[in-house]
């Protein structure tokens, strides 16, 4: 999973709306939804300022995901 795909993932289960996230990250609505859907690439810095927005740890979203083996 992309981390944009993370990220969209957990705004739709915060029931935060998108906009209001945006604001809150330094993003217009627009800007912010080309990167929840994958037309805009999200740099570090984005993650930095919609972690901040969250107020959760970048590692929520970059962590590396663990496959079950077998």
């Amino acid at each position: 999973m992309r981390i944009y795909e993370r990220i969209n993932a957990y705004v739709k289960n915060s029931g935060v709306k998108q906009y209001v996230i945006a604001q809150k990250a330094g993003y217009n609505p627009k800007q912010f939804s080309a990167m929840m859907t994958g037309r805009k690439n999200v740099s570090g810095d984005d993650v930095e300022k919609i972690c901040a927005a969250l107020n959760v740890a970048a590692d929520e979203f970059i962590k590396p995901e663990l496959t079950k083996a077998g």
